[in-house]
């Protein structure tokens, strides 16, 4: 059994601070423990002259990361009103703020499935690889909720509607596909992957980069534009089902299928939240209005019946309350976008200016790391 301590393997190798997320079991789902020990490496690497390089990779064979642990944010919302899941969210949503500003290059090897909060933890870093085995995706419209970790500003800034398309499908990407969408920037094939992250050892990201990356194999979003564009740009779910229903092209009808099997109230709110995402300035303030979403869902039934379907039943037949898209209203969608009544709404308080010198969530719940400033990530050219 993985114990506390061990659930992130923490250590040096050559000029590079490793990170291994090592719960192999649950795709190494992300736990709050784990959080708040990745960012404690970050926060002391920093000011490490020995380390010039953060490498974040998952054990076993199966992926980097399936996403947040769900089924503990579901037992502790039956057993109370959620207070540990808004804290986890919270340390977890500055954690992704800081790698996006990490002053120093932060690969993170994205081998095998990346879900939700795997893409929080590698998706707003400076180099993301992908191989063949790759399969980035937001699952969350499935689960009840809206897409968060700031993926809402990825899936916003995607070519055309791209980003709409993958966050009420849940489609997953593979890694041609990734890289289009601007989820990653590399691939590297999966038998040469260790054989890179040990040049990340003794060489500068760029060069092992150069010495070891490839042509992406290619994806399948390339030659769906046109029908996705003209699809997604409908003003409302419900007009991006009859446009897909009624395009006549077989990838755009198993998309509608695969969206009315979401939770009404969570596309509907998914649709709301990428709208406004768009127009937002910078991923801190693409995290404050996840964090305001995910808080006021706890008090939505679709987060509890989705993750009971997927995760703990595992029946795959959720009762989404309401069950049908006429049903959700304006004033639903807003409340939850807008986190809940005013006097409760939840925020998140990333700090708009910082130089990164303070310590990380473990200083107490009061306490923001001051490089949570701007998705300005450090990308580096290569010839």
């Amino acid at each position: 059994m993985t114990t506390i301590d061990d659930a992130v393997l923490l250590r040096r190798q050559g000029r590079a601070g490793r990170i291994t997320l090592n719960r192999p079991r649950t795709i190494n789902a992300l736990t709050h423990t784990m959080v708040r020990r990745i960012h404690a490496a970050l926060d002391a690497w920093e000011h490490d002259d020995a380390v010039t390089t953060v490498v974040l990779d998952g054990a076993g064979e199966r992926g980097l990361c399936a996403g947040g642990d769900v089924r503990a944010v579901h037992d502790d919302v039956r057993a109370g009103r959620g207070a540990q899941a808004r804290e986890f969210w919270r340390d977890e949503y500055r954690l992704n703020a800081r790698i996006a500003a990490y002053p120093k290059p932060y690969v993170a090897l994205m081998d095998g499935l990346v879900m939700g909060g795997g893409v929080g933890l590698s998706a707003h870093g400076g180099i993301r690889v992908v191989t063949e085995r790759s399969a980035v995706a937001m699952p969350e419209t499935a689960i009840g909720f809206a897409p968060d970790v700031g993926g809402t500003y990825l899936l916003s800034r995607a070519p055309g509607e791209l980003g709409t398309h993958l966050a009420l499908t849940t489609s997953r990407m593979g890694p041609g596909d990734a890289v289009r969408a601007g989820f990653a920037d590399h691939f590297v094939p999966a038998a040469r992957l260790q054989e890179f992250a040990a040049a990340l050892a003794v060489a500068e990201p760029a060069e092992a980069v150069r010495a070891f990356a490839a042509p992406a194999p290619a994806g399948e979003l390339a030659a769906q534009q046109d029908w996705i564009d003209h699809c997604y740009s409908a003003g409302t779910v419900e007009e991006i089902l009859g446009r897909l229903a009624g395009s006549g092209v077989a990838e755009a009808g198993k998309a509608a299928e695969a969206i009315r099997g979401k939770s009404p109230t969570a596309l509907k709110v998914t649709l709301s939240a990428l709208r406004r995402a768009r127009r937002l300035p910078g991923l801190p303030e693409v995290l404050e209005q996840d964090y305001r979403v995910i808080c006021a869902s706890l008090a939505d039934p679709d987060l509890l019946e989705g993750i009971r379907a997927q995760v703990v039943d595992k029946d795959r037949t959720p009762r989404w309350a309401p069950a049908r898209l006429e049903a959700v209203t304006d004033a639903d969608v807003e409340r939850l976008r807008a986190g809940g009544r005013r006097r409760s709404r939840a925020r998140l308080t990333l700090p708009g200016t910082g130089t990164g010198t303070g310590p990380g969530p473990t200083a107490g719940p009061g306490h923001v790391p001051n490089s949570c400033v701007q998705y300005v990530p450090a990308r580096l050219p290569v010839a």
